[in-house]
C-alpha cells in the first residue's frame, strides 16, 4: 500500500475531528490575538493530541492482537462516529456560527495560560472519544504497520492546527469571527467525514 495513502487518511481525519468551534480552539486563537504565552499553550495542545492519539493506536492495536475480530467492531463503530460528525457539520452548515473571541483584557499570567489549556484538553470528555477511541480504531483499521503512518498524519493536523490558530491569529480570527468561513469549513468537514466513514464501513462489510 501506499505509504502516502494512510498518511493522507491520517490527516484528513485528525482535521476533521479538530477543526470545530469550542472552548479549546477559542482559547487558543485568544491567547494568539493578545500574544500572551502562545508557545507553551501550542505545545501543550499539540503534545496532549499526539499522546492520546497514540496512546488510542497502542492500546487498540494490543486489543487487536489479542481478539483480531475486534477490528471490524472497532472499524464500524469509528465509521459510523465520523458519520455522524459529518450529519454534525452539515447541520451547522444550516445554522453557521461564528467563534467569538472578543472580551477579556485582563492579561492572563504564564501559568493560568498553562493551567486553562490543560484542563481544556485533558478534562474534556469528546477528546478521548475523538483520539484514543476513534483515531485508534480507524488507525488500527489500516493494518500493523500502516496504523503508525495514520497516527502520524493526525499528529501533523494537530500541529498544524494549533499552530495556525495560535501563530497565525491576526490573520485569522477576522476569518473565523465570520460565519461564512466556518459554514465553507463545514461543508468540507462533511463531505470528508460522510466519505471516510461510509469508506470505513463498507471496508468492513466486505
Amino acid at each position: 500500500m501506499n505509504v502516502f495513502v494512510p498518511a493522507i487518511a491520517g490527516l484528513l481525519t485528525g482535521a476533521g475531528l479538530i477543526i470545530a468551534i469550542g472552548a479549546q480552539n477559542v482559547f487558543v486563537l485568544r491567547q494568539g490575538i493578545r500574544r500572551e504565552h502562545v508557545m507553551p499553550v501550542v505545545a501543550i495542545c499539540t503534545v496532549s493530541d499526539v499522546v492520546l492519539i497514540l496512546a488510542g493506536v497502542a492500546g487498540l492495536g494490543a486489543v487487536v492482537a489479542a481478539y483480531p475480530q475486534v477490528v471490524d467492531v472497532a472499524t464500524v463503530a469509528g465509521g459510523t462516529y465520523l458519520l455522524i460528525l459529518a450529519a454534525m457539520a452539515a447541520r451547522r452548515v444550516m445554522y453557521p456560527d461564528a467563534m467569538k473571541v472578543s472580551g477579556g483584557s485582563t492579561e492572563v499570567g504564564r501559568w493560568a495560560a498553562v493551567g486553562t489549556a490543560i484542563a481544556l484538553t485533558w478534562l474534556n470528555p469528546h477528546v478521548y472519544l475523538d483520539t484514543v477511541i476513534t483515531l485508534g480504531a480507524v488507525a488500527n483499521s489500516h493494518g500493523p504497520q500502516s496504523k503508525w503512518v495514520f497516527a502520524a498524519g493526525a499528529c501533523v493536523a494537530s500541529l498544524l492546527w494549533f499552530a495556525a490558530l495560535g501563530f497565525g491569529s491576526s490573520r485569522l480570527a477576522p476569518l473565523f469571527a465570520r460565519p461564512r468561513a466556518w459554514q465553507l469549513l463545514d461543508v468540507v468537514v462533511a463531505v470528508v467525514m460522510g466519505l471516510l466513514g461510509a469508506g470505513l464501513i463498507l471496508s468492513a462489510a466486505f
